[in-house]
């Protein structure tokens, strides 16, 4: 073959095989959380958007591992590890006990949160601004809510003495959130109960202990289990007659009495997917500032309310941003 010949031969090959060259490796992405990713309503599809705005989707140059723990706790040290010996690219957490999991699990691998808590104050980064390490992501905030929940209870119930707030204990935001809410209720005058609720019979023996203890409202704490369980949550409240406030719209969307916290899907979701999409464009998560969710809500299902023999304040319905009739 002469030397002009070889020479277009080459360039022929190198044409035949660029488009080959040219295909996007496909990343892996790992997702972990304590319940499924469908535990509320629109929030997969949000972080899925997140990372479509960013170029990335899934089947076509992304692959996702999902590992959920079906409200388990003591799963997901073991998960987490199994995304780290799959060599994931970046670790996506659904929830808080998920992200301290995974940030025990590697010091190496890039992991975006999404919590409830106060990020700094739980320990998963140092700051906002400047996360430090290999964390980054979106706090609601939510957990940080109970005071308010409390006040909203009280303004609905003006003459109820004893209040009750539900927990899981192996939560870590637990730890530093319970706290503020029982000063509020001291605050209000009012005398609070904390009742734990770890596994799915736990919720039907804390409404038991609640009506010994003569609470009068409950106030739900975020957690993964409570979401997951929220049907059976709602309806042990019904049950029981007793007026309860939870965390976010999914509860009251289906027949809980009121919520008051964060669009979970709007803001943690998508943001976490767009920061997922930056980090396998090459951004580290040290540079990523912490985000934070500040529009909250305040839902009221009226028809509940009527069951529960209710009547609604004027000054809780005028600043309630939904009201279900």
């Amino acid at each position: 073959m002469r030397r002009r010949e070889f020479i277009s031969f080459l360039g022929g090959a190198a044409a035949w095989v660029s488009p080959a060259r040219a295909q996007e490796p496909r990343r892996v992405i790992g997702v972990l959380g304590s319940a499924f990713s469908d535990t509320i309503p629109g929030y997969l599809a949000a972080f899925l958007q997140g990372l479509k705005d960013t170029g990335f989707i899934e089947g076509n140059n992304i692959s996702i591992e999902w590992r959920h723990a079906e409200g388990q706790y003591n799963r997901l040290p073991s998960l987490a590890a199994e995304l780290v010996s799959r060599g994931v690219a970046v670790i996506v957490t659904w929830d808080a006990p998920a992200a301290f999991a995974a940030k025990a699990a590697t010091k190496t691998i890039p992991i975006v949160f999404m919590t409830g808590a106060d990020p700094v104050k739980t320990g998963l980064v140092d700051s906002f601004n400047r996360p430090g390490g290999n964390l980054t992501g979106v706090s609601a905030l939510i957990s940080t809510l109970g005071p308010k929940r409390l006040e909203l209870l009280h303004e609905l119930l003006p003459s109820t003495s004893t209040m009750a707030l539900l927990v899981n204990p192996g939560n870590p935001n637990v730890g530093t959130d319970a706290p503020e809410t029982e000063a509020a209720a001291n605050a209000l005058g009012r005398r609070l109960e904390v009742l734990t609720a770890s596994t799915e019979g736990d919720l039907e023996a804390a409404f038991t202990t609640m009506v010994k203890r003569q609470a009068g409202a409950l106030a739900v704490m975020p957690d993964p289990l409570f979401f997951l369980r929220r049907a059976q949550l709602i309806a042990l409240a019904a049950r029981y007659a007793v007026p309860t406030i939870y965390p976010a719209r999914e509860f009251t969307e289906i027949g809980g009495l009121m919520s008051y916290g964060t669009n979970l899907s709007r803001d943690l979701a998508h943001q976490a997917g767009t920061y997922a999409g930056k980090i396998l464009r090459g951004a580290k998560p040290a540079d990523l500032p912490v985000q934070q969710s500040i529009r909250l809500e305040m839902v009221i299902n009226l028809k509940t309310a009527k069951a529960l023999g209710l009547t609604i304040p004027p000054t809780l319905l005028i600043r309630a941003d939904e009201v279900i009739e």
